[in-house]
């Protein structure tokens, strides 16, 4: 696993790199429970001013969790367990202290696109595809917490039209919604920003910076995430999960029954 997470630390800016281009950059437990580390003890970590997400390639920042984990699901605690473990990695990367930033080439989808969506600024290539596509995929649902996340991000409307549809955003749409902060040309240049704008946050006050967080995930806190158990049951214990599991693992389109 250690190698799945590259994390370096230069001139006040961490890096971590989700590097498993092979498989898109997909994240197994392991790698989720590292980026919670990072997050959750900065000092032990280098000590960074800011901290920079990106994955490893052109092809993906992350498309989502790795698909073959979920096969070890088979009761209601494993799908409860599933979406409590990932509220709290995203909940620990978007409480993180300082500045954090998302630089993102090509798909960035499920589990990837809830990171990107915790970290407070988004740059992204032209090449960018953003979206939640398990209606089509899996049959299952985001969090209570993701789907607030997300409504507060995009808004309600857009957030139904984004799982609905299980489309992915094209890039430059992303930028018109406000999805994304900026969008440059390419993985050279998306590389040339992100050390540019990290470094410039890096050099401003860090008391500012961590006050305007906490300030603005109070005010969001304020608004409540109402529980939503009953709606992950709903989806991860149907049949309809187990076969778009298999279906997406072998590679042929989901045959849906509602139940």
């Amino acid at each position: 696993m250690d190698d799945e997470i590259l994390y370096t630390v230069a001139d006040g800016i961490g890096t971590i790199t989700l590097n498993r281009p092979q498989a898109r950059n997909a994240l197994t437990f392991a790698m989720y429970e590292r980026l919670a580390e990072i997050c959750g003890d900065l000092p032990g970590h280098g000590d960074p001013k800011v901290l920079v997400f990106t994955g490893a390639g052109e092809k993906a920042f992350a498309a989502g969790t790795d698909i073959t984990q979920f096969r070890a699901f088979n009761t209601p605690d494993d799908a409860l367990a599933y979406e409590s473990r990932i509220d709290r990695i995203i909940t620990a990367i978007e409480s993180c202290p300082i500045p954090t930033i998302a630089a993102i080439s090509g798909a960035v989808t499920g589990g990837g696109a809830s990171i990107a969506c915790a970290c407070d600024i988004r740059i992204a290539t032209q090449s960018a595809r953003f979206g939640f596509p398990v209606a089509r995929t899996l049959g299952n649902c985001l969090s209570m917490s993701n789907y607030a996340r997300l409504a507060t991000l995009l808004g309600p409307a857009r957030v139904k039209d984004i799982v609905f549809t299980a489309r992915l955003i094209e890039a430059e749409e992303g930028q018109r919604i406000g999805l994304y902060n900026e969008l440059v040309t390419d993985h050279a240049a998306l590389l040339l920003r992100m050390r540019e704008l990290a470094t410039t946050i890096a050099g401003h006050a860090p008391l500012t910076m961590r006050a305007t967080k906490e300030a603005l995930r109070r005010i969001a806190k304020a608004n409540g995430h109402p529980q939503g158990d009953d709606l992950v049951l709903m989806c991860y214990m149907s049949a309809d999960f187990r076969e778009g599991m298999e279906a997406f693992l072998g590679k042929r389109a989901p045959h849906w029954q509602g139940k």
